[in-house]
């Protein structure tokens, strides 16, 4: 997945550097290459963050169930 990223960012940072004008290259780079990797990598990344998150809650329960189990601590 980095690897279409990193891609990414270099096909448009040679749009960019290409472009006429400062702003038009600051604005390619921007709107064509931040904005829309910014949501690609967002999109691509909840599953991982779903499981992380069902990791945590698991711990937690575990965590809660060792405490209901020992109350000498």
């Amino acid at each position: 997945m980095y690897i279409v990223a990193i891609a990414w960012l270099y096909v448009v940072l040679l749009a960019a550097i290409s472009d006429t004008t400062v702003i038009g290259g600051v604005l390619t780079f921007i709107f064509w290459g931040v904005g829309p990797l910014a949501l690609f990598l967002w999109l691509f990344g909840t599953p991982a963050r779903r499981r992380s998150a069902r990791k945590r809650r698991g711990a937690e329960e575990t965590d809660a169930r060792d405490a209901d189990s020992n109350p000498d601590q």
